[in-house]
């Protein structure tokens, strides 16, 4: 297995730049893996494409305003901050532009000096570690953060939000999720298909291609998750009366993966799924389409088969599918 297998071309203008006017008319292809069949329909039949009893599990993480800019103190030269993950009151890691010339010790000034962030620390590929003056005005400061293959400006940031996005902490929406109404949901619920939430705060794999050429070479990077103890009684149980658990996005997969069985969780989350894993806990998957050589793509490989989800993929091009967080989805049973 090579990164270069999870490799593929996409026309530019297959990358949706903008959400559809209504969330749940976007197209969804089907899966069906027992006999390999792909379909093609619309969001807003899911009701009709789930069974009764089926449980679908819902990351119901909210996207914080994690971009910042600033200028580095003495210099005034401009930078950039993209939050990351919070390590503890006033203290992030941060993705930061331009790296190199942001070293340990060099001090930023934001929000026109009110606050600064020390850099205390450095990582590969242009992290580092910020410890901020204040804390309480930090995110008052910044704005959504979009897709780097976005170009065009959002007018309403809650259309970068789900439905039911309760949860701040994420830098990137779940956007399997951003098809979701809620009438849809009030349909499914009529149908007698369960809906349970989760949190998983969305990081920086969500965007960074797998640079390694063997992916198991690959670090991931950790995001923090919850489950709480009613939602994990309600796994085990769905479990035990042998009722279908569909994931709602790959964040939700891995975190219900780490967690295993419908227990409670609470911490970090570094499991990386790669095509030979053996799911415990989701029988299916409803996703959107990811980038080439991501570890998405490999996640959804390893659910359905890589040869069956490229087959998807080149189907999905070859029908004008739209692409990534704006674009269509997919369902894997």
């Amino acid at each position: 297995m090579r990164t270069g297998d999870f490799d593929y071309h996409l026309p530019e203008e297959l990358i949706a730049q903008a959400p559809l006017e209504k969330r749940d008319q976007s197209r969804l292809m089907l899966l069906e893996r027992s006999g390999r069949s792909i379909s093609h329909r619309s969001f807003h039949e899911l009701p009709e494409l789930l069974r009764s009893g089926d449980v679908l599990v819902f990351n119901n993480s909210r996207v914080i305003p994690a971009r910042l800019f600033g200028r580095r103190a003495g210099t005034g030269g401009h930078v950039e901050i993209l939050l990351l993950k919070q390590i503890s009151p006033a203290n992030w890691e941060a993705m930061v532009k331009p790296a190199k010339r942001l070293k340990t010790g060099a001090l930023i000034e934001l929000e026109g000096g009110r606050f600064t962030a020390e850099i205390t620390g450095e990582e590969d590929e242009g992290i580092r570690r910020l410890r901020f003056s204040e804390e309480a005005g930090l995110l008052a400061a910044g704005e959504i953060p979009l897709p780097p293959y976005i170009h065009r400006r959002l007018e309403d940031f809650e259309r970068y939000q789900t439905v039911y996005s309760s949860d701040p902490g994420s830098v990137a929406a779940p956007t399997s999720g951003l098809h979701f109404t809620p009438e849809l949901l009030s349909r499914l619920g009529q149908k007698d298909i369960r809906t349970l939430f989760v949190t998983l705060h969305i990081g920086l794999d969500t965007f960074r291609p797998v640079k390694t050429e063997d992916p198991q070479q690959h670090v991931i990077h950790t995001e923090y998750g919850r489950i709480d103890a009613g939602t994990g009684d309600s796994l085990r149980q769905a479990r035990a009366e042998g009722r279908r658990i569909i994931a709602v996005g790959t964040s939700t997969a891995r975190l219900l993966e780490q967690a295993g069985q419908g227990r409670a969780y609470q911490g970090w989350v570094d499991l990386f799924i790669l095509p030979g894993y053996d799911f415990k806990m989701i029988d299916g998957m409803i996703t959107n389409f990811h980038l080439p050589r991501s570890t998405l793509l490999m996640l959804v490989s390893a659910l359905a088969g890589r040869d069956f989800i490229m087959a998807g993929y080149r189907e999905a091009i070859q029908e004008r599918y739209r692409f990534y967080s704006f674009g269509d989805a997919m369902l894997i049973l």
